[in-house]
């Protein structure tokens, strides 16, 4: 079993050593190879920051993967315990997902750069662009404004 620790670690850094730590397991062409990724409890009672966002990433990558819970698992809530089926996507292109999900209702360019700030808007722009590209994202009329629509 392969394990990552996130303890330390902004959810950004968290996200790009568990991508990397996931295809990583996956390319060992071990087959039964799982990931346990330790991202403790969190100090506040009901489970920090890291744990849910880690979580709720695998829910979301559901289809690519099976996951765990530690305290179905062994009891311990602080890690999850991942088998990987398809590779994740890289981080750069997940923006582009979250783009596409967030205009499931039409959004103007300011709503989802405003949404998407961390990451800075030449990146958000590049990710609408590559989106019209593929064909999953259009543009539409919303009053007298452009906005942006998931097809």
């Amino acid at each position: 079993m392969a394990n990552i620790d996130l303890h330390g670690r902004t959810w950004s850094e968290s996200l790009v050593e568990l991508i990397d730590a996931y295809n990583r397991t996956l390319s060992s062409g071990s087959p039964s190879e799982t990931l346990d990724i330790v991202h403790g409890y969190g100090s506040s009672g009901a489970g920090g920051t890291t744990r849910v966002r880690v979580r709720s990433f695998l829910a979301t990558h559901s289809h690519r993967l099976e996951y765990v819970a530690g305290e179905d698992a062994d009891a311990n809530p602080g890690h999850t315990v991942v088998l990987p089926i398809e590779p994740l996507p890289e981080v750069g292109d997940l923006l582009a997902e979250e783009v596409l999900e967030y205009c499931e209702t039409p959004r103007t360019q300011s709503k989802i750069t405003g949404k998407f700030r961390r990451h800075g808007d030449p990146r958000v722009m590049q990710a609408i662009r590559t989106l019209e590209k593929q064909g999953r994202l259009r543009t539409v009329a919303r009053g007298r404004n452009k906005a942006y629509e998931a097809i």
